[in-house]
């Protein structure tokens, strides 16, 4: 196995492949970049901001795996877009967790068509076609749930270990709302002021000041570790307290999440060149939020969503049933069978 680190777009397919035809779903692209779990990132159906040349490749790519590959029956595919190529970070013959998430958005039935597929039944027996299925006129996103306020002393930092033990789905028109409605039913969701507490690694501070700059406008009040205070305050904007490391007394970073000062914690970690009291603080700051049960961005792309979602509108939404934000009948594209779930 030879490994090595794309920090770039990160695309995952679920397919099933007959032997002869490959049917794709859907495309999904996560919000956090390539480095974080699958199972633990926000997934975006349709991938918004695709090129007709990349989603052909895609096409192509997967169509070439599920048919060299011999397959029969569901499989998942993860890319990475970096710098304009298309990479295969992996390919899993088997049903991914995606699988629910997919085929209610799109009114493909996954598990049906796959196992008609291992029964003997081809892809066109079904009424389905080679290649991408059209794509539905609406957005849903994919958000990740966690339980780690349940298990103590675990890191809730995000990684390519996976610590989600489930998810929930968002869905409406356009992307907004759809993200407005994941996040709130994971539990990532800000209220719309309050005081954030920031904690950036030196290598992720030039990313972070856009996103620093973002909530500023928005109102939120500003604490910080010592090093994220100085970027703070260099452009211009107040830090309400610099907090002190956990060694150096009180009010120190821990002492003012369990205080009830801050909504949310955006913390990042660089690397593993960290030295041990950056990490056992990070670790700390980390816990304290999640047993304060806050948000705690580990992410700097989720932070950046969240901060997009809040200044975008004013938070409502309409609430109907999936099959409502269908543009067209799943059944009647390709005259696909009706079948029993």
């Amino acid at each position: 196995m030879i490994d090595k680190y794309l920090a770039g777009r990160e695309i995952e397919i679920d397919a099933v492949c007959d032997g002869d035809r490959v049917l794709i779903p859907g495309i999904m692209g996560h919000v956090e970049r390539a480095g974080v779990h699958s199972g633990d990132s926000m997934a975006v159906y349709p991938a918004l901001g695709m090129s007709a040349l990349e989603t052909d490749a895609i096409v192509d790519y997967t169509t070439r795996l599920g048919l060299g590959l011999g397959l029969r029956g569901i499989f998942n595919v993860q890319y990475v877009l970096f710098e304009g190529s298309l990479y295969v970070i992996e390919v899993n013959p088997r049903a991914s967790r995606t699988v629910p998430f997919i085929s209610k958005v799109t009114g493909v039935p996954l598990v049906t068509v796959a196992t008609r597929v291992m029964l003997g039944e081809s892809l066109a027996d079904q009424g389905y076609p080679n290649g991408l299925w059209p794509a539905q006129d609406l957005v849903a996103v994919k958000a990740p749930v966690f339980s780690m306020a349940k298990l103590p002393r675990v890191d809730s930092y995000l990684g390519p270990e996976m610590k989600s033990t489930g998810e929930v789905m968002g869905i409406d028109r356009s992307y907004r709302p759809a993200m407005m409605k994941a996040l709130i039913a994971a539990g990532l969701m800000l209220p719309s002021e309050g005081a954030l507490l920031f904690s950036i690694a030196d290598a992720d501070k030039p990313e972070a000041i856009p996103i620093i700059r973002s909530f500023a406008a928005l109102g939120y009040q500003m604490y910080a570790t010592e090093g994220t205070a100085g970027l703070i305050e260099a452009l211009g904007i107040p830090v309400v307290m610099s907090t002190k490391k956990l060694d150096e007394g009180h009010p120190n970073v821990v002492d003012v999440i369990t205080g009830g000062l801050v909504q949310g914690v955006v913390n990042t970690l660089a690397g593993p060149s960290v030295r041990r009291d950056q990490f056992r603080d990070g670790f700390e700051i980390r816990r304290a939020a999640t047993e304060r049960r806050i948000p705690c961005f580990t992410s700097l792309d989720t932070a950046r969503v969240v901060a997009e979602c809040i200044s975008s509108g004013d938070g409502s939404f309409e609430i109907l049933p999936v099959t409502s934000y269908w543009s067209f009948d799943p059944h009647s594209v390709t005259g696909a069978k009706r079948v029993p779930a």
